[in-house]
């Protein structure tokens, strides 16, 4: 797996201060995505072991209040498995700690989904659906497009 950023005090993907994990790879290839250069699986830096403890490290900050993973999408069949195993890491460890997710598929299609229904017992908050160009809305609160939902899981 491959990412294309990590920020160590995000203010902008989630609430309060966050680690935000930026991961690389998507194939849904919406039309005026923000974000088109991360589409590709290779962008940016390998996620590494050194990586997985990086972040855990940061989330032990106490100005910290969770965990962000936007893409890309976390959830491509290439991610979701360090992904989930990242997140399961997080909330063993700091089970106060909220994660939040933003993937491209629905809540519905990653229910349906055995490899990608685990991720869905340890994530707080889902940003699910595609971004659809003709409903988009910069007043919209951590999402690009109408159709997109923020989700409370837990």
């Amino acid at each position: 797996m491959y990412y294309s950023d990590l920020i160590f005090a995000d203010t902008v993907n989630g609430p309060g201060f966050r680690v935000s994990l930026f991961v690389s790879g998507c194939t849904l290839n919406c039309a005026g995505c923000f974000n088109k250069q991360a589409q590709n699986f290779r962008f940016g830096k390998p996620y590494t072991q050194e990586t997985e403890e990086a972040i855990l490290k940061a989330l032990s900050g106490e100005y910290i209040s969770g965990l962000s993973i936007l893409g890309g999408d976390p959830l491509e069949k290439k991610n979701a498995p360090e992904v989930i195993s990242l997140c399961q890491k997080v909330k063993a460890l700091y089970p106060h700690q909220t994660i939040w997710m933003w993937s491209g598929r629905t809540l519905e299609e990653i229910q349906e989904n055995p490899l990608l229904s685990p991720v869905l017992d340890v994530i707080d908050t889902l940003v699910d659906g595609r971004f659809v160009e003709e409903l988009k809305d910069e007043t919209l609160q951590y999402r690009g497009s109408a159709n997109q939902r923020v989700l409370s899981l837990h």
